[in-house]
């Protein structure tokens, strides 16, 4: 790129960021002048715009993640990733708004609840259950919180070559200010205003690139033809180019359809900062016509990056000769970076940090708020039974901390950890929350010790198989190793053999069934709910009227 155009590059992006800030600054103090009571800071105060909470919702689940993560491990897999886009229309809107949604605002109304811990403790009459969930969330959501933070640090670091750690810093701060001084209103008008400004960004980036290539059939044949550039290493693990899938049964083919698109495609469902959205609207009528908009919104937003992903291999070589892991130095989190900053025009550069920066932030503002809320409203007020004065204080407080502990995992978390770290939590909370979230929400049966043992059971199985088989945490963590000799169990049988293949699979595959197993089987042969308060739950669940 000539000098001129760097520098009108750089200039033009320092532009942009001013002005998207000032408007962030604005609506965090229209957020802030609205916030007056509890609720309006928990769950801005159950009266959101459908607009505003849609694409809150769909910004929250989004972020760099998605774009920046995702994207780069697609340039890795091929279009095998498309599949977590359809699980994420499906299940993260279709499914969340129709069968859950309804019944999640219309149980937290009846139960006053402003957070999805809270309403998983109160339908189960447990301060432990609100407790313990409040603490699993507190203590693991800065690893995800992490993996935003370290996609748009990346971004910034390509972008505008500003040291990472100094990046990633100064984005947490900005961010800190708004959500701890605004509460979920700050957080959700900023939200739909990054969202509109990610599906524009977004759309430019796919229109581009199949322009790049001379279109769609063209991009996808040229894609298919380069099939012969896939590592020898990859073949073996049961990769066969970009567009013709994974081999059933490789260690590549259970990475991509376990940990994947299984573990972040069903996990959305109990993402507490995604719960929390379905509280806040005023009637049914608004998540059910609202479905097509969310839809359409995640179909892009998941879509784009995970074709553009793939065919960025196609451009580098065109231009570099090399795929593209090759070009980014082997940090699949540096690919997409990488493409925006070398192919894309310089304009777009800028508009695209400006899309980066509200993903970023629509998402991490989420997990903070949850993180926060989580210590001071369910550990604190309702687990250790303190009550709820001093709950927003103590929310804040754990914003602070939650803040903190992210700060150090992204910077002390290795390179292409993203996808690893989302599926990570994402796999995490649907192993402990969804089924007696699910079940609580549909079968009166389900009991409170049957919710415990799902709970703590689907927790701990998680971490036994993490530590003990799933090649990727037992080989970070090394308890395995010191305890066996081995990084995991199955480690040291034949590479043939399907043993061997277990360290591949995600740890969600074998604890989700196994906690739904408990839930079901422990709530059959312990104590019902009380008849009282199980009507006080279903008050509003089966009665018509979208305005309930």
């Amino acid at each position: 790129m000539p000098f001129e155009e760097k520098t009108m590059g750089f200039i033009f992006t320092i532009c942009i960021v001013i002005l998207y800030l000032m408007v962030v600054c604005y609506l965090v103090y229209k957020g802030w002048k609205r916030t007056r009571t509890t609720a309006d800071y928990m769950i801005a105060g159950r009266g959101m715009h459908p607009g505003v909470m849609v694409l809150s919702y769909g910004a929250t689940f989004i972020g760099t993640t998605i774009i920046v993560g995702f994207g780069g491990v697609a340039a890795l897999f091929g279009f095998s990733l498309l599949w977590l886009s359809f699980f994420n229309i499906m299940v993260g809107i279709f499914i969340a708004f129709v069968f859950f949604g309804t019944r999640t605002r219309r149980m937290g109304l009846a139960l006053d609840a402003h957070t999805f811990p809270e309403v998983l403790g109160e339908r189960y009459q447990s301060r432990f259950i609100q407790g313990f969930a409040g603490l699993v969330i507190f203590a693991f959501i800065p690893i995800y919180v992490a993996a935003v933070l370290i996609g748009i640090a990346r971004f910034i670091e390509v972008s505008l070559h500003i040291p990472y750690a100094v990046g990633l810093l100064a984005f947490c701060l900005f961010l800190a200010f708004y959500v701890i001084m605004g509460g979920l209103k700050a957080v959700m008008y900023t939200d739909a205003f990054q969202g509109v400004v990610m599906f524009v960004m977004m759309a430019i980036l796919c229109l581009w690139t199949y322009h790049l290539l001379g279109g769609i059939i063209p991009a996808h044949q040229a894609l298919t033809d380069i099939a012969p550039l896939v590592p020898e290493k990859w073949v073996r693990d049961g990769h066969q180019g970009w567009t013709a899938g994974l081999t059933l049964g490789s260690p590549f083919w259970w990475i991509v359809y376990s940990s994947i698109i299984y573990g972040v495609g069903i996990g959305v469902l109990a993402q507490p900062q995604l719960v929390v959205r379905l509280l806040t609207v005023s009637s049914d009528r608004v998540l059910h016509r609202w479905v097509l908009v969310g839809g359409v919104f995640i179909m892009v937003m998941t879509g784009v990056p995970l074709i553009v992903g793939p065919l960025t291999n196609v451009i580098f070589v065109q231009r570099f000769g090399e795929i593209s892991i090759a070009v980014a130095g082997g940090n699949v989190d540096k690919i997409i970076p990488q493409y925006i900053d070398t192919v894309m025009p310089w304009w777009f550069g800028a508009l695209f940090l400006m899309g980066m920066l509200a993903a970023s932030m629509a998402t991490v503002s989420s997990q903070f708020h949850v993180g926060g809320t989580s210590l001071g409203r369910d550990f604190y007020g309702k687990g250790l039974g303190l009550g709820r004065t001093g709950a927003v204080f103590f929310t804040k407080v754990g914003m602070v901390l939650t803040i903190s502990a992210a700060v150090i995992w992204g910077l002390v978390l290795p390179s292409s950890i993203i996808a690893v770290a989302v599926a990570f939590f994402f796999g995490l909370c649907a192993a402990s929350f969804l089924p007696l979230y699910c079940l609580g929400l549909y079968w009166k049966g389900v009991t409170r010790g049957g919710g415990i043992v799902s709970m703590i059971g689907g927790l701990c199985l998680s971490f036994f198989w993490m530590i003990f088989f799933h090649h990727q945490e037992s080989a970070a963590l090394g308890i395995c190793q010191i305890l066996f000799g081995r990084a995991n169990l199955v480690a040291d049988f034949p590479s043939t053999s399907w043993i061997w293949k277990l360290q591949y699979v995600d740890p969600l595959v074998i604890a989700l069934p196994v906690s739904f197993a408990l839930c079901v089987g422990v709530s059959r042969i312990t104590q019902k709910m009380p008849k009282a308060h199980l009507k006080r739950c279903f008050t509003y669940i089966n009665r018509k009227g979208s305005r309930i």
